[in-house]
Formats: structure tokens, sequence, C-alpha cells
């Protein structure tokens, strides 16, 4: 393909049409560009910030930044929620820094202090780097994670004024230490939250506990600072940032910034000639379609990132497209992760600044990540689980009014095949709300010890930390975890450190090292969760375009030793998993079905893995593994039919199983289009005759302990929902089921039983008696005691299930990572 000038309709045109592709494009949205709206800069904005942004080439802020600022300044919390490359930073910068400038006027040159944080190291290095642009020296600027040396973090606690972190390092290092930081907490007057949209599920429950134990100890040292959010345009913006911060907020959401006009392609890969599971039709792979594109178009001098839904994805893409341009184009593609140490790390963000790399294939680290100004095109292998991320990464291209094209690439999955033939979902649909909720016992508990053990917890302190506080005291005490004094203060108890019993990222504890055996070289790490199904022993690990065998997994001391190897197979970790319910909140009857939200408990283990042949998924075998269960008790929501609505949806009983397993692969699937989850972060399992309902039953489940408010939300939405999960199996071109429609990646049994046919009988008889409406209800939330009490377990006497992933990201890497390789289930 010769060198072109970037017009995005020319290049689309061109990846279409060349080789018989036309018929992959199944729809072309053109967005328009949009001009600038300007406004003069709000008084207060100090001369020096005025100054330095007019040396980087800005005169006037636009609108909403103005408008920002003037919140900021009188001390209204404030969530500035627009696209990307709207200037966010500047909205928030602007009168931070102009702040700080006043404080360097105090006697002691910190009269102001700010605190920053950031869901990636990436992003707050960036970050120090734009605001050492605005502002004199005078003003201190310093970054303080996990790669700040021992011997710089005393001077930052002592003498920087504006502190760069994430919220790990807040938590563990920041807050159990606030004696030694003291006069910064004490001079607070601003904290900076960016990308909050990617504090969601369970991981934004814990960030809004942090946020309110940090509330709590400024209080104490008499700072009452504003909180400035900045978020990807999403729903419900300033309800999210209050459930966040705890405090009432003001959403800024009218973009006034210049965009120039955008081609957006929903692209979908052709059917092969291989089969997979049970004969089904198999589509070639969103990642080597990724991996042509992206050569073609760095052959063609274009800038383009791949965003890439695991990290093993993002491996696989780069060095597909290294292998096809060869030398010397090889040497400008490069793979973006997390899980890379802080060197290589460093390194990539230096060529993906100077401009060095024309191709990157990366993981959802760099949607939060750096600024990457000047890129053509974005491809993504695979919807990236909601309409904020899908935006987000469309926007990373087109900056500086530029056009742009963007691509989604399905994937072999019932939702990204729904959405490029139902564009509509997609283009005239709001984007979704942040789930989170701070009130989750499970979340909620640990930070109650933490709060304790940095100042003791008395009675006022409760309302900050919710309703859900005050019950959860006595149980802590009855756990020998708190106890109350006299004075009717609560005293952490014990020697350890409370803030390290909270996991933060949900990664279900220590991270587990992955070392090159022979040389005994630490090659990167993997989230506890993550290891049974990721880097079990006979596993196939990728790191940096090579490929190791996983000698031995060692559970005790969090080692994974691996060898250098090339085999010609992947590996894909096989399990059973049993569900039984704790408590019902909320129950409605569908006619004769039942649907129902409550507590349950999920019992996983892995017990083996296939062994693919890459080339065409071919099953090579099968080994056994021994590893140990694991428990989660987390919230779901669940339907049952009745044995005469079998016999009225001609579902006979050899037909069931494959029936209720079809439908909950494929309700998983949908649900992202109504909470903001993707498939990774949810699991299922349906079950013929379950014993806590007596009925044939499908479940799915929140893959957090406590929940993460995914299930909450689909039974909000279930005649949607359950709407669309017939719609799309039944529209599928394919005959008895594919992964398109009802086979999932992810499935424990090996998509064994499946019955398509079935399975749309059995939604739309469950369909057939739903509500019209549904009243917004909600159960109340049962306490820490009421979660203890169980039933038997139901044991595997079940159709299937699908297990949510083990891999969550590594600490102070990106929120959004949602990886797909080796996950169970």
């Amino acid at each position: 393909m010769p060198p072109r000038h970037h017009q995005p309709e020319a290049l689309l045109e061109t990846l279409s049409t060349d080789r018989g592709r036309a018929d992959r494009l199944t729809h072309t949205e053109h967005l328009p560009a949009r001009a600038a709206r300007y406004a003069p800069w709000p008084q207060g904005i100090r001369a020096e910030v005025v100054e330095a942004a007019a040396a980087l080439g800005v005169s006037q802020p636009w609108t909403h930044q103005a408008e920002a600022m003037d919140l900021a300044r009188s001390g209204r919390s404030v969530v500035i929620a627009t696209g990307t490359a709207s200037g966010k930073s500047l909205g928030y910068l602007a009168p931070v820094l102009s702040a700080l400038l006043d404080g360097t006027e105090a006697r002691n040159g910190r009269g102001a202090t700010a605190l920053y944080l950031a869901p990636t190291k990436a992003l707050a290095a960036d970050q120090r780097r734009r605001a050492a642009e605005l502002v004199p020296g005078r003003v201190r600027v310093a970054l303080y994670d996990g790669d700040t040396p021992g011997e710089e973090r005393e001077w930052v606690r002592q003498y920087a004024s504006y502190v760069l972190t994430n919220p790990d390092m807040l938590h563990r290092g920041i807050l159990p230490a606030h004696p030694r930081w003291s006069s910064f907490l004490k001079a607070l007057e601003y904290v900076v939250i960016d990308e909050c949209h990617s504090y969601r599920g369970v991981f934004g429950s814990h960030v809004a506990q942090v946020l309110r134990r940090l509330r709590r100890l400024c209080a104490r040292y008499g700072s009452n600072p504003t909180f400035l959010l900045a978020s990807a345009t999403t729903a419900e913006p300033a309800a999210t940032a209050e459930r966040l911060t705890g405090l009432p907020a003001v959403a800024v959401t009218d973009d006034a910034s210049p965009r120039g006009p955008l081609v957006f392609g929903l692209w979908e890969p052709p059917l092969t000639e291989n089969v997979g599971e049970h004969g089904a039709p198999v589509r070639r792979t969103a990642t080597a379609e990724a991996g042509h594109l992206l050569t073609e178009l760095v052959q063609a001098g274009t800038r383009t990132v791949v965003f890439v839904r695991s990290r093993r994805g993002a491996e696989l893409v780069a060095l597909q497209a290294q292998d096809q341009l060869g030398s010397p184009l090889a040497g400008r593609v490069a793979a973006y992760r997390g899980g890379y140490l802080a060197e290589e790390r460093r390194a990539l963000e230096s060529d993906l600044q100077s401009g060095r790399l024309l191709g990157v294939a990366s993981t959802s680290a760099l949607e939060l990540g750096v600024d990457v100004s000047g890129l053509d095109a974005v491809l993504m292998a695979g919807y990236p689980g909601t309409r904020a991320s899908l935006w987000q990464q469309a926007g990373r291209a087109g900056r500086e009014a530029q056009g742009a094209l963007a691509v989604l690439i399905a994937r072999d999955d019932p939702l990204d095949t729904y959405l490029v033939h139902h564009p509509e979902a997609l283009f005239a649909t709001p984007v979704e709300a942040t789930v989170l909720d701070p009130d989750n016992p499970h979340v909620l508990a640990p930070h109650l010890c933490a709060a304790a053990a940095e100042l003791p917890l008395s009675e006022p302190d409760l309302a900050l930390f919710g309703p859900s506080a005050a019950p959860l005291l006595p149980v802590l005490e009855r756990r020998g975890l708190l106890r109350r004094r006299t004075d009717g203060s609560w005293y952490w108890t014990r020697r350890e450190r409370a803030a390290d019993r909270v996991d933060l990222r949900g990664s279900g504890g220590n991270p587990v090292q992955i070392v090159e055996a022979p040389t005994g070289r630490l090659l990167g790490t993997v989230d506890a969760a993550a290891a049974h199904t990721t880097v079990h022993t006979g596993a196939v690990h990728l790191h940096q375009g090579r490929s190791y065998l996983v000698q031995d997994l060692d559970l005790e001391t969090s080692v994974a030793l691996v060898e250098r190897a090339d085999p010609p197979y992947t590996t894909a970790a096989r399990d059973i998993t049993s569900i039984s319910i704790l408590s019902t909140d909320t129950t409605e009857e569908w006619g004769e079905a039942r649907l129902s939200f409550g507590s349950v408990e999920v019992v996983n283990q892995v017990v083996g893995y296939l062994r693919k042949r890459i080339s065409t998924g071919e099953i090579l075998g099968e080994s056994k593994l021994n590893l140990p269960p694991r428990t989660l008790r987390t919230r779901a929501v669940w339907w049952s039919v009745t044995e005469d609505q079998l016999l009225d949806a001609d579902i006979p009983v050899d037909q069931l199983p494959g029936a209720a397993h079809a439908a909950e692969h494929a309700s998983i699937g949908l649900l992202p289009l109504f909470a903001t989850c993707d498939r990774w972060d949810i699991g299922g399992v349906s079950v013929p005759l379950h014993p806590d309902t007596g009925l044939p039953t499908v479940f799915v489940y929140d893959g957090h302990s406590g929940g993460a408010g995914f299930s909450e939300r689909g039974f909000r939405r279930a005649v949607e929902w359950l709407t669309a999960t017939r719609h799309a199996i039944a529209a599928c071109e394919c005959e008895r089921g594919c992964p398109s429609c009802v086979q999932s990646p992810k499935c424990g049994n090996g998509n064994d039983p499946l019955d398509k046919a079935a399975a749309v009988r059995l939604l739309g008889i469950l369909l057939a008696g739903a509500p019209n409406h549904r009243e917004a209800s909600g159960g109340a939330r049962p306490n820490d005691d009421a979660r203890a009490t169980t039933t038997d377990q139901a044991t595997a006497v079940r159709a299937g299930e699908e297990q949510p992933p083990a891999e969550r990201p590594a600490v102070e890497q990106s929120a959004a990572e949602q990886p797909v390789d080796g996950s169970a289930g």
C-alpha cells in the first residue's frame, strides 16, 4: 500500500476494498466536525498560569474549561465529563496551580497543597509533565508512587506542594502514615481525581472508602479540600462523583472543544473453514484481523493504536504485525500492557511520545495512560465492555481537530456480533452510568479497620462511611479486629497494619511473580486470582512476544517458574462450579416464572486444561490439575421456570440442560449493554434442577466478593436485557450455536451441552410473563451476619457454568484492563 494522506474515509475504503474485504464492513458512521467555543479566563486564575498556557498555544479556555475553573475557585466540587482531548486537564490544573502559587507567598512557601490521583502510574507521570509546563519552579510538583526512591519520599512529604499518586499509594503509603503527612494534609485545598469513570465495580467501591478516610483525616488536621474530578462522557456524572467522594458535585458536560471529523467503521471478520467445539463455525479472530489491518496502516505511515482485550492478545497482535512487516518497519511496532517492569513501560512511553513507534498494540492500560497526540487511527479488537470506554478509546485518535478513523472489530462473541449488526446500540444510545457500591460490607469492613488504625473511630465518624458502617462494627469486634473502649471509640487491636488487609484491586492476594527458572529473572507478575487459570503448571505464557511454559506454580510462595519454549498450542483452563443461594432480597413474579436478586456462594475449582492448536483451534489434548477450590460470596440475579412452562415451550427433559446453558452464556454476553461491566466481570451457572429453588434456574453473578452492582443492574433492566439476549440468539445465522451467539470462550464445560433453538424457546416463555415496566425496587442489603447463613451447597448437577476472570489489573496499573486470555470457565 503506497503512502497516502491520512484521510479517514480513504483509509477505511482502502482497508475494506483491498483483498476483497468489502463485506466485512457492516456499518460506517460519520461524525461531523465541531467548532470550538471560547470564554475569558475566570477571575482568580493567576497571570503566570495564563501566560504559560499562552506559550503552549492556549490563548483562551474553552467554555466548559472556564465553567469548571469558576466552580473550583468557588469551592464547589465539580466533575468534568467531556470527551477525549477536550482539555479536562487544564480545567482543573488552572485553579489548582493558581491556589498553589498563592500558597508560595505564605511564610513557609507551602500555604496550599493539592493531591492528584490517577488510576495508572503512566497517567500520573504524564500529568506531572503537564503541570510543570504551566507553573514556575517555585510550585514543587512531585510523583509519589511505588517507583519513587526511598530517599525522595521524605522530601515529597516535607516540601512538595502538588503530589501526584494513585489510590493504592494513598491507601497504603499516605493515610496510614498521616502524622508524617500532617503539614501536607493541613494545607490541602484540592483533590483531583482523574479518569474517575474507571473507578467502577468493587475497585471503585474501595476507592470511595479510601476517599472517605482521606476526608476524615483532613478534617482532623483542619482542612476541607475541594474535589475536582475528570471523567469520560458517562451518564449521571454528578451522581457518580457523589457516590465516589461522598460529597455533592456539579457536572460540567457541555463539551466546547473542537473536534475533527471522525469516521467510525464496524467490522466483522469472516467465517473460516475451521470448526470449533462440537463442529461450530468459527470466525477469524479479532486479534488476527487487527494484526493484518495494523500491518497495512503502518505500511501506509499511519500512526495507529490497537486496543486489545487481553495482555496475551496485545502481544500476539504486535508480534503478527512485526512478522508481516519485516525490517525496518517491524522495529516501529510494539506491545504495551500492564505487567511490564517499570523500565520497560517508561521506554515504551517515551517512544510513543516521540513518534518513533508507528503502531502500538495495547491493553486498555493505554486508554488511561500517557497522552499520545497525532494518532491517525484507532482499531479496537473487540468491544471494550462499555460505551464509555469505546468512545474513550476512539478519541485517542484525531487530536488537534484532525480527521480520524476508528474501527471496532467484532470478536466471535454474542455482544460484539449484536453490536456490529445493531449500530444504533452504539451510536443512538447514551453512555452508561458508572456502577459502584461503597456500602458493600465486604468492601467497607476492612476500611473501617484501616480507619480505626489511623484514628480511633467515634460515633460522628460513622455517617461519613455510610449506613452499613454501624451494623458492621459489632461484627468486627466479635472477630477480634476492633475493640470498643469506655470513651465509646473503636480501636484497631492487631499488630499488623490494617491497610494491608485491604485489596483495592480485588486481585485476591499477593501478585504471583513469574520467574524464568534457568536464570532467576523476574519477567512480570500476575494477580493471585489469575494464577489458577493463567500460570498453572503446563500453561503457555507470553511475554514480550516470547512463549514460555510454566514448569511449576507454587501458591504458597506466590511464584510461577517458567522456561522458554515454543509449543504449537495455547492452553485454556477447565473448571467446575457450584452455587448456593444465601439470601433473597427481591423477587418478581413473571407469570409462572420468577426473577430474583440476592446473595449467593460460588465454589469454583480449576480441574484441568486443554491444549489447542494455535493455527486452527483444534483440541490436541487435555491434562488434569489438582488445584484447591476457591469460594466467592457475591450478588446474583437468577430466574426460574416451571415444568408447565417447559411443556408449553416444547422443551423436553433431555433438551433442558442445553437450553438453560445456552441462555446463560448469551445473557452473560449481553449484560454489558445494560451495566458498566464486561463479560469478564461476571459469571454464570445454569442448573436443570437447583436444590434451593426446586426448579430449572439460570444464575448470573458478580465476579467480586460482596458484589459489584452489575447483577443488580441486570435485575432492574431484566426485560430489556433478556429480550436483547433472545434476539441475539435468534438472529445468528448459524444452525446449532456458535461463538457469535451461545458458545463462550470461558466455559468450564467445554460448551457442552448447548441447544440454541431450545434456548430461544426458553427465553420466549420466560419473557411472555414479564411486566412491561419495571418499578425500580431494591431490597435492603443483608448485613454481614445474614450473608454468613448458608444453605447446603448445590454441587455440579448443572448444565454448565461460565466463570468470571480470575485476572485483575496489576496494582497501580490500569483499573480498566480486563484480560480475556486464560480465564476459567
